[in-house]
């Protein structure tokens, strides 16, 4: 078989190889982000509000994690010490990295 052929016939394997991997890239991720068993809230009115002197006292005793929901700019020109930046958008994404037995306060001043 000469260069040429040898050369096309590779390129169509490689480029039907490429096409699989799309098929199963586009497929894995269509799928739903799985968010393990977190509660779905019905209303505003199920979220526990904190108040300044609770959160302050949660701070101060390390007891909460507090989360930022604000974007990385906002965040990067000033947060709690200690805060972790996970923007509202991903959030739910997100839940999987939060450990659901520890308290936990989001802000976004």
């Amino acid at each position: 078989m000469d260069k040429r052929r040898k050369l096309f016939l590779g390129m169509m394997i490689a480029g039907g190889i490429l096409i699989l991997l799309a098929g199963v890239a586009t497929a894995v991720l269509s799928q739903p982000a799985d968010i393990g068993n977190a509660p779905a809230l019905s209303s505003v009115d199920q979220i526990q509000r904190v108040s300044l002197v609770e959160a302050k006292a949660a701070l101060d005793a390390s007891s909460a994690i507090f989360i930022d929901v604000r974007d990385s700019g906002s965040f990067d020109g000033a947060h709690i010490p200690g805060a972790l930046n996970i923007p509202v958008n991903d959030l739910t994404n997100r839940l999987g990295e939060l450990d659901p037995s520890t308290w936990i306060i989001t802000y976004c001043t």
